[in-house]
């Protein structure tokens, strides 16, 4: 018997690999790989690719529209298609002098001269840092501040692209039961310069302080960064805020810091707080929806790139 084992599988190591019997082969498609790469037509008989037409929007802005405490985080990862590259160029407490100043308007213009989009657009949203009182960045409103954004728009067209105008997102400070209205004047010189030079207009301060007061004090202090403390939310109930309230969300340690930057990984940090002007993902979602359907109202060639 264990001699006519050997004999067999000797016999079997033989044999010719085409001569040994093969499993049975799917017809068709029911097995990748089933078919001749060479004679696939699905390989073989493609048809001519179609150019796609990408756009692109580039946001500019201070810290209402930057990542983290502003609506265009949650504007450029929900309300763009596919087809329409998003990038977010704001930066916290900049103004329409300090943004150029350091150079991040001319990161701005380098994003509107690349090439291989069909058309890009430029927001550009400012006006809460060039307000009186903050050295370094304040503007004069008569002057200063129309002139920068008539600069703006200037530069935006020589560079090939297509600017659009924001009016600043409101703050949400309420004096029994009614809105404050701090950034009006700024919002009517972007308007009236937006009017002048022929540019589209989000009217986002007007949207937002009409939304704002229509929700009320309480709800309002919900689309800060963080909760609303205790405090908070007892002020609102009588149509108040808590005056200077900006909570630190949780305690930096540096020990642990410099710990943590030791080891691989990231440590990049975003201090969160609460206060009537910046966002978490509630408010980023609540307004960034409200710039979509605004700048689909006032750029109607984008209305198709552009989600609800």
């Amino acid at each position: 018997m264990k001699t006519i084992f050997v004999a067999a599988m000797a016999l079997a190591f033989l044999t010719p690999v085409s001569a040994q019997t093969s499993p049975p082969v799917a017809q068709g498609d029911e097995i990748l790989g089933a078919r001749s790469p060479i004679a696939d037509p699905s390989i073989t008989d493609r048809p001519a690719a179609k150019p796609i037409a990408p756009k692109k929007i580039v946001l500019v802005g201070d810290s209402t529209t930057q990542v983290n405490s502003g609506w265009g985080g949650a504007f450029c990862a929900y309300h763009v298609s596919a087809f329409t590259a998003c990038v977010n160029l704001a930066r916290g407490g900049r103004s329409t002098y300090s943004y150029r100043a350091e150079g991040s308007w001319d990161n701005a213009l380098n994003e509107m001269r690349a090439k291989g989009y069909t058309a890009t657009y430029v927001l550009i949203q400012f006006g809460h840092n060039d307000q009186p009182g903050k050295p370094g960045r304040s503007t004069n409103l008569e002057t200063e501040f129309p002139a920068n954004l008539r600069l703006y728009v200037q530069e935006a067209r020589a560079a090939g692209a297509i600017p659009v105008l924001l009016t600043p997102l409101t703050r949400r400070n309420f004096v029994n039961g009614k809105l404050r209205d701090d950034l009006g004047l700024w919002a009517e010189k972007i308007r009236q310069v937006a009017a002048e030079m022929k540019v589209p207009l989000i009217d986002l301060y007007a949207r937002s302080q009409a939304a704002v007061q229509g929700i009320g004090p309480a709800e309002a202090a919900r689309l800060a960064e963080i909760p609303p403390p205790p405090e908070v939310l007892e002020a609102a109930k009588s149509g108040n805020v808590v005056v200077s309230s900006k909570l630190t969300k949780t305690e930096v340690n540096v020990e642990q810091q410099k710990a943590a930057a030791s080891t691989p990984g990231p440590h990049g940090s975003f201090n969160q707080v609460f206060d009537y002007t910046h966002l978490g993902p509630t408010g980023a979602l609540y307004f960034s929806a409200m710039v979509a359907d605004g700048l689909a109202r006032a750029v109607p060639d984008l209305s198709k790139d552009i989600l609800p």
